[in-house]
């Protein structure tokens, strides 16, 4: 018979495979992972870089940044920057430290 401490690891293994999803081994390598962000082509790639540039350059020196009169859409698009965010944000991994918190409660 298996001990209740086996039994929680083996749950702990099973629901781990379910939800640790955000980040992703490098070809098996221990240390390194990678985290996927999805665009739709390379415009919105280049529009999400140029707007979190503009937000570092803001966060530096408010002044710094003005509108251009040169460009119509050069102000920051605040809405991609929290898309990528939000892509980002590691949802399904919290819920697994719920599981294991309910397992840890048992």
């Amino acid at each position: 018979m298996e001990t209740k401490e086996t039994k929680n690891l083996e749950n702990i293994k099973q629901i781990a495979e379910l939800y640790f999803n955000t980040l992703k081994r490098v070809n098996d390598e221990k240390d390194i992972y990678t985290a996927e962000i999805k665009f739709l082509n390379y415009y919105e790639l280049g529009s999400a870089i140029k707007n979190m540039l503009q937000l570092c350059i803001l966060a530096v020196d408010h002044e710094t940044h003005k509108i251009s009169e040169i460009g119509k859409n050069q102000s920051i698009n605040v809405g991609l920057i929290l898309e990528l965010v939000l892509q980002l944000f590691p949802l399904d991994e919290l819920e697994f430290l719920d599981e294991i918190n309910e397992l840890r409660a048992t």
